[in-house]
């Protein structure tokens, strides 16, 4: 369940979100931890971000060959 209080239409998407998360930054080199992350900074968040907008494309455009 979201925190807003709102049902996930897909319970176990916030569990693989959170795993491509955790792989995006590992991949920009950020350091995330389970739970909490208010203590990195907005460039590190906007490269985990980024990274991930990269790969959904890459992966959108592989499934279009």
């Amino acid at each position: 369940m979201a925190s807003n209080g709102r049902k996930s239409l897909v319970p176990d998407a916030k569990e693989a979100l959170d795993r491509f998360k955790m792989e995006a930054a590992r991949e920009v080199g950020v350091s995330l931890k389970n739970g909490y992350n208010g203590d990195i900074t907005s460039r590190e968040a906007g490269s985990i971000g980024g990274q991930m907008v990269k790969k959904m494309i890459q992966s959108y455009e592989e499934g279009l060959k």
